[in-house]
């Protein structure tokens, strides 16, 4: 019996879950970027990469001596653009703004963090017990960003409204255009109204030859 099968079905997440992760992730980054503001930050700052770069290995010191040596001259500003970056992110994150550009962004700039004033989070020291939290921060806006291909527009952001006003928006917003919902592989099953379109015409075509045999005996 011939059954038509069902074309692969599209794969979208519910945005509101991912919505609130990204909300309570902003945040937590605001109350960080809150602290970057208080004066203790700028004063210790260099102080604390240069701390830092004290118990790195040899083969490491080029790497933090290069820091140091462009940081140091002006310090007070890389102090206060940590404190706007950071701010920015914690309100890109809780309004929804630019999405995939602020998970990218903000992915980047952890790793920076973890490679300069985290110091790759020591693992190879003496002591070292994690591997520092800016790296976590990087892998979970990674995360957020791929769950951001499957759920696609959140109508819990500016994107979502951005996006409707502007044609392009969705460029720094969207993983993917909002019209294309990702392919998930399922079981190919035949539809039930296509099953029944086809047996219906099977029984009347068996039943039609029976009638004839009849007939032709008769």
């Amino acid at each position: 019996m011939p059954a038509t099968n069902e074309g692969p079905t599209t794969c979208r997440l519910s945005p509101w879950p991912m919505s609130a992760l990204r909300i309570v992730f902003g945040l937590i980054w605001a109350v960080d970027a809150a602290l970057k503001w208080l004066p203790g930050f700028r004063s210790s700052y260099m102080s604390t990469i240069m701390g830092i770069a004290q118990g790195q290995p040899g083969w490491l010191k080029p790497w933090f001596r290069f820091w140091i040596d462009l940081q140091h001259p002006r310090a007070m500003f890389f102090a206060y653009l940590v404190a706007v970056v950071e701010t920015l992110i914690a309100l890109a994150l809780i309004a929804g703004v630019a999405r995939k550009l602020t998970y990218v962004s903000a992915a980047i700039f952890s790793v920076l963090i973890w490679a300069t004033a985290e110091g790759f989070g020591g693992p190879y020291t003496s002591g070292a017990s994690d591997i520092g939290t800016a790296v976590i921060y990087a892998i979970l806006f990674l995360g957020l960003l791929a769950l951001s291909y499957y759920a696609g527009p959140s109508p819990y952001s500016l994107d979502y409204y951005l996006e409707r006003r502007y044609s392009w928006w969705w460029r720094v917003a969207e993983v993917r255009r909002p019209d294309q919902a990702p392919v998930s592989p399922s079981v190919q099953r035949p539809r039930r109204g296509s099953e029944a379109s086809t047996l219906v015409p099977a029984l009347a075509h068996a039943v039609s030859s029976q009638e004839h045999m009849h007939e032709h005996q008769g």
